[in-house]
């Protein structure tokens, strides 16, 4: 028995041993395998996760900051006048962090108001005081400027004093930020006002413009928009935003897990803008703008001899080189100040708003008045004489008895229109019927027979020679918002039928173009069918004067015609306008006198093209005066003091004629 006990104790201690050793096995093993996933995760985040785990490390403990950049020049062609440039400049903006408008919360505004105050008289310059009236007013605590979330400038140009009297009392001031921008400024003399367009803040303009809501979309620290930033939003400032704008700069500070600055900053300057040179001579463009505005003043006085004169209130100009394609002068008259939209309000807004828009480019209305976009009226006959050669309804040597009218539409019922002032002018041939500009010619001689011709369908062959000489399509210059004119012969029911408006059309009463058009007609008259691209800009340098872009004479489209019918529309350009009697060059000329229905009545709208030497074209002409009469009388001697004054700065013979500097 005894034996047996000790056995069993035995067996007892045995089977504890292996159910020890199986535990221990077990331990062993599951470590093995804890340290085996612990070595292949450590070798996964090494090896695989680590260089994206390192990227995401870097942009964590760095914070990167764009400072905006200077934005480029705009130069005048000769580079010695700076037409539009930027500085840097502190500014403070405000951003509402509630309604201060609402009166629970006057308190706090005036009290932000009044610590705003204290500072700017203290440590600003002490001829740029600021009232409390001033600072609530650029607050615009209604939104009636800016949106409500958009930060507002209260006030630009800071003094060191200041700048550093608000970062170290930052937490005093709720909604102020300290910004730097570009402040841009413009010629005081206000040269091409409107050609060369004016900037507004990206907050304001990204949500209303499409392109500039492409731009929003932009992350990239050296390409995004700040929303403080000025940008462009019409004329060249637009057009070449892209090469004027530059590249931000960028700050980069280290920062904590908690996004505090653990180090110093690393600035990486901003790239500036290039230079954008322009075609237009400011020279040029200062005496074609005097030209118009003396013109005005001349015709609302009693010294015209013209009562409905007296009314015009506008007038348009623009002079393009013959080879080139140059545009080296256009003007929109009146116009304003730019340097306006530094500090622009309500009531400044609306009192440019007439003068805001380029009626060169475009129609542009004035309460009472005709638009900028008139009839063309006898300008058009050189192109009207080149589509009935061109079609075979006469030919050079073709001739007429002119009786003064010419009558069109059903027997009995003919409808008669008649030349200016009645004239009768007996035997015409195509070039004398230009000149002494025959309506009775231009309906019975090409208007009627294209109409017997081609039926309804005359009036788009009609269209057809007009969109070849750039009326009625873009001219191609690429300023924004051009119009591309108004065929109205094209309006059937207006018009009454396809023959009406063929007759009308042909001597210059169913088409609306552009000052712009008119001069790319009559400079595709001066190259005898070679149609330009009107040009702008002639380069683009860098801020350190390198050329990045040169542009050079485009063909938009040519028409080819025989030599002689070029001679026979040219010939006839020989408008009998007392202004260039005596002038020196012989000048291929052609007035125009459209009548247009404004409010009611009837008016008289001036219109005038030209190009000059008539043997070795330099430079083409196009002036609109609406309301302003006889295009002889009130466009022609604007003209004039446009081909004088780019006769100086160039030469119309090739060689400049320059008066002495006083």
């Amino acid at each position: 028995m005894k034996k047996s006990g000790i056995d069993e104790s035995s067996k007892r201690e045995l089977r504890n041993q292996r159910q020890f050793s199986i535990r221990l096995n077990v331990f062993f093993f599951a470590t093995f395998i804890v340290f085996t996933v612990l070595i292949v995760r450590l070798a996964i985040l090494q090896f695989v996760e680590g260089p994206t785990l390192r990227e995401k490390e870097a942009s964590i403990s760095t914070k990167s900051t764009p400072i905006p950049p200077i934005r480029g020049n705009i130069m005048d062609a000769s580079g010695k006048a700076r037409i539009a440039y930027s500085t840097s400049s502190q500014s403070l903006y405000f951003t509402m962090t509630k309604n201060y408008a609402l009166e629970q919360n006057k308190t706090e505004l005036y009290d932000i108001v009044g610590k705003l105050k204290k500072v700017f008289n203290k440590y600003g310059d002490p001829n740029e005081k600021m009232t409390a009236e001033q600072i609530i007013k650029a607050m615009d605590i209604n939104s009636k400027v800016q949106y409500g979330y958009t930060p507002r400038r209260i006030k630009k140009n800071l003094t060191n004093e200041e700048i550093a009297h608000f970062l170290e009392h930052k937490d005093e001031f709720k909604g102020i930020e300290i910004v730097e921008e570009s402040v841009r400024h413009y010629d005081t003399d206000q040269v091409a006002t409107q050609t060369v367009g004016y900037l507004r803040q990206f907050s304001s303009v990204s949500s209303k413009i499409d392109y500039y809501d492409l731009k929003s979309d932009i992350t990239e620290p050296d390409e995004k928009y700040l929303s403080t930033e000025y940008v462009g939003v019409d004329g060249i400032e637009y057009a070449y935003q892209d090469d004027l704008r530059g590249k931000n700069g960028l700050k980069t500070t280290p920062v904590n897990a908690l996004n505090r600055p653990i180090g110093r900053s690393e600035l990486t300057a901003p790239q500036k803008g290039n230079n954008v040179w322009l075609t237009i001579d400011k020279n040029v463009q200062m005496a074609t703008q005097k030209a118009i505005t003396d013109q005005l003043a001349y015709l609302q006085s009693y010294r015209s001899g013209s009562a409905q004169a007296r009314n015009a209130q506008t007038g348009y100009a623009v002079a393009m080189e013959v080879n080139t394609g140059k545009v080296v002068a256009m003007a929109s008259m009146p116009d304003y100040d730019p340097n306006i939209w530094e500090n622009m309000t309500n009531d400044k807004y609306k009192e440019i708003l007439p003068r805001l828009a380029n009626g060169t480019i475009k129609e542009v209305y004035r309460e009472g008045h005709a638009s900028s976009m008139v009839l063309m009226g006898s300008v058009i006959k050189p192109l009207t004489v080149l589509i009935g050669l061109k079609e075979g309804v006469i030919t050079p040597y073709s001739q007429y008895q002119d009786r003064g009218y010419a009558e069109f539409g059903k027997e009995g019922h003919e409808a008669r229109i008649r030349n200016a002032s009645g004239h009768v002018y007996g035997p015409l041939n195509p070039s004398t019927a230009i000149k002494h500009s025959s309506n009775a010619f231009m309906i019975d001689k090409i208007g009627l027979p294209l109409y017997r011709k081609y039926q309804a369908d005359s009036i788009n062959v009609w269209d057809k020679y007009m969109k070849e000489f750039g009326l009625g399509v873009s001219t191609n210059s690429g300023l924004p918002g051009e119009s591309a004119g108004s065929g109205e012969y094209m309006n059937l029911e207006a018009a009454g039928s396809a023959q009406a408006a063929m007759a009308f059309a042909s001597f210059g009463q169913q088409g609306k173009y552009t000052t712009l058009q008119l001069a790319q007609y009559v400079t595709t008259l001066a190259n005898k069918g070679k149609r330009l691209k009107p040009q702008f800009v002639s380069k683009i340098t860098d801020a350190e004067g390198n050329t990045v872009k040169e542009f050079k004479p485009e063909v938009v489209n040519t028409i080819n015609l025989p030599d002689e019918y070029w001679n026979t529309a040219i010939n006839g350009m020989r408008s009998d306008v007392a202004v260039f009697k005596d002038y020196q060059y012989d000048v291929a000329r052609k007035t125009g006198t459209s009548e247009q229905s404004i409010y009611g009545h009837t008016v008289d709208n001036g219109v005038f093209i030209a190009f000059a030497p008539r043997e070795n074209p330099k430079l083409a002409v196009a002036v609109v005066i609406p309301e302003g009469g006889f295009g002889a009388q009130s466009a022609a001697p604007v003209a004039r003091k446009i081909f004088e004054a780019y006769d100086q700065e160039y030469g119309l013979d090739g060689t400049p004629h320059k008066t002495d500097e006083k």
